[in-house]
């Protein structure tokens, strides 16, 4: 009898902190020296042909970070391994994707690595990435029973409270979960830190999917759904568009102002769409999951690599707006919810979509109606 196939489901656990004023200025000491540290790092790699191997910076470089910046022994080692972490996803995003450029009214587009990068990854924000059981643990209060968090500082140990519920507990801390390494931020006077956590679950089988849902994202809708029962569902992206185009006109007016005031503006509202974004995903996602339940296997259409490059055939401002299109935020949530209750997502070949029969398979473009979204067989 063949195993049964495991897989690994991921998440981030984000936990606001509280800590004390003191705690606060170990916290940026150890953020401070990190990043410097890191840029260290990072300048060795560039002049030394991209070198990323972990073992060979740590020792050339090992006995310079610890004296230099201060930092511990697994801290020096955590530096490294986040400068080669980002030299290694900065390469990758690079040959995913290719260089595009016009040339005579058609574009072109080629492949590209790490080499072409004309100066060092620079890190411009104070952080510290903290090992599991080495830099950070959760306790408990011998006095009043209260879990806590303890987290490693150039100053020594430091243990705080931090926001959490009975669900946090229950689902995190049971043994299921594996935690990796934490990364300690500050972000608008607050601090935060973020783990990831992994836990393996079992790989739905194929006779085991009870349901199959098709799910077309896109701008007029968001998505638009077809199960097995040939029930439909959409999530029209009306409100979405206008509340976009108002983020555009803000931004719009406050960078041509230019004034220090409109600039300080600008970056007060950065991350504010994409936030807000993502929180539409998110309950997208969860209806989702929610409605069709378990071991259901949803089908979206493969987007990887997709260019909306050509402003003739769409118009500048669809161009604009497809190019902010977050398709691929919506897939990622929608396949570790899918997960977390049996499901899969199962990528198939755009091509047609629109225009295969879902019940015979014929590719017939005239059968669909456009307006009414309704296909005749």
């Amino acid at each position: 009898i063949e195993a049964a196939s495991h897989m690994q489901l991921a998440e981030t656990i984000k936990l606001r902190l509280y800590p004390t004023a003191e705690q606060e200025l170990a916290f940026s000491e150890l953020s401070y020296w990190y990043m410097k540290a890191c840029n260290f790092v990072s300048d060795y790699v560039f002049s030394h042909n991209f070198c990323t191997n972990s073992v060979r910076l740590s020792t050339a470089l090992y006995s310079d970070i610890r004296s230099k910046f201060g930092l511990k022994s697994q801290m020096s080692q955590s530096a490294i391994r986040t400068v080669t972490a980002r030299y290694q996803t900065v390469d990758t995003q690079m040959k995913n994707q290719p260089h595009k450029f016009k040339c005579d009214g058609k574009y072109y587009t080629f492949r590209r690595d790490i080499t072409w990068l004309q100066k060092p990854i620079a890190f411009r924000r104070p952080q510290a990435d903290l090992v599991r059981s080495r830099d950070f643990s959760f306790v408990e209060d011998k006095e009043t029973g209260e879990l806590l968090l303890s987290l490693n500082t150039l100053a020594g140990r430091a243990r705080l409270p931090f926001a959490h519920s009975d669900y946090f507990e229950q689902k995190f801390l049971n043994g299921d979960w594996q935690f990796g390494t934490g990364k300690l931020v500050c972000m608008k006077g607050r601090w935060y830190f973020h783990i990831s956590a992994t836990r393996e679950v079992q790989e739905t089988q194929r006779e085991d999917i009870q349901h199959v849902v098709g799910v077309d994202r896109g701008l007029r809708f968001l998505a638009a759904t077809y199960d097995d029962k040939q029930n439909t569902a959409f999530f029209s992206g009306k409100k979405i568009i206008e509340k976009r185009n108002k983020f555009d006109a803000v931004r719009a007016e406050l960078q041509s102002k230019g004034t220090k005031s409109a600039k300080r503006a600008l970056k007060r509202i950065s991350g504010r769409e994409n936030r807000w974004m993502s929180d539409v995903n998110h309950c997208i996602s969860k209806t989702l999951v929610r409605k069709y339940g378990p071991n259901t296997l949803y089908v979206l259409e493969d987007l990887t690599g997709v260019s909306f490059e050509e402003e003739n055939q769409h118009g500048r401002k669809q161009t604009h707006d497809l190019r902010n299109w977050s398709f691929y935020d919506l897939e990622t949530k929608l396949s570790y919810k899918a997960k977390e209750t049996g499901g899969r997502v199962l990528k198939v070949d755009p091509h047609y979509t629109s225009q295969r029969c879902p019940h015979c398979g014929a590719i017939i473009k005239e059968s669909r109606d456009h307006d009414k979204h309704v296909y005749t067989c």
